[in-house]
């Protein structure tokens, strides 16, 4: 079975795109994940390549020079007050680098809202290619697999569908036997990762563990194989955030240790995947 594999932007955030897409191709990535819609989260940078043109050029030479791929761009929030037309740009640029998909997730408490604002910003991603991944957080507002089902199944989109993360999908306590009815094609990519076993119960700690803790695959406690399982032969991004290790091994080492661990992980794992229909 032939897998593709991504560098996500949280697994070495401090990379600029540019550095990043030398990094990963060395690595041994097949694709990479940008994160250039920028959301001003503290000691955040930003990549917002529409509006940094040198990046942005940098960035096209670098995908040129390796051949590397952009699987997907982030994070188009739904929240409060959003204006989905701010997302344009990103859009654009995504488009421009051969991109393929826009990770969403909701963070609003209004159903009807957030319902609303994610159908309008699949509407503008249509006429550049674009599909709208809605990814289930559990801090945010829809943070589980029937919230996400919800607002994908209400607002009826066809480029609309649904990114698992492993980490988030046992943090939300899911059952893997319900991404059955899960139609086949909402699945496009999915996040990789594995994390302590034990779910903090604390929100704090549960976002500290999410954006600076993950574990290398096969290091934690998540049941990752029962969750790949039930989902077809799709790219699997490797998000897996962990600042200690990065900065022990250096981002290009950490992100080579990233990758091995999942096919070591993968291929000691047997799987009997289910194919796109």
């Amino acid at each position: 079975m032939t897998r593709q594999f991504s560098l996500a932007h949280l697994t070495v955030l401090d990379c600029a795109p540019p550095e990043m897409t030398y990094l990963a191709a060395r690595a041994g990535y097949d694709f990479v994940s940008f994160r250039p819609i920028y959301m001003g989260l503290p000691g955040e940078p930003n990549y917002a390549l529409a509006e940094n043109k040198q990046m942005l050029r940098e960035t096209k030479k670098a995908m040129s020079e390796t051949g590397m791929k952009l699987l997907d761009i982030e994070l188009a929030k739904v929240y409060d007050g959003v204006e989905p037309k701010s997302y344009l740009p990103a859009m654009e640029v995504a488009a421009e680098l051969g991109g393929r998909h826009v990770l969403s997730s909701i963070w609003t408490d209004d159903r009807n809202y957030a319902i609303e604002r994610f159908a309008e910003i699949c509407e503008l991603a249509k006429p550049f290619g674009l599909t709208i991944e809605l990814e289930f957080v559990p801090i945010a507002s829809v943070h589980n697999l029937d919230g996400a089902l919800d607002v994908l199944n209400t607002a009826n989109q066809e480029n609309a569908g649904l990114m698992i993360d492993v980490h988030h999908f046992h943090r939300s306590k899911d059952n893997v036997e319900d991404l059955d009815a899960v139609p086949r094609d909402w699945f496009r990519y999915l996040h990789l990762c594995d994390a302590p076993g034990e779910i903090p119960a604390w929100k704090p700690e549960m976002t500290r563990v999410l954006r600076e803790e993950r574990s290398l695959l096969g290091e934690g406690g998540i049941d990752v194989g029962s969750i790949v399982n039930r989902i077809p032969n799709i790219p699997y991004s490797i998000e897996l955030p962990n600042a200690k290790l990065a900065q022990e091994l250096g981002n290009e080492e950490f992100a080579r240790r990233c990758l091995q661990s999942a096919k070591d992980y993968l291929n000691t794992h047997p799987l009997t995947k289910q194919e796109v229909k």
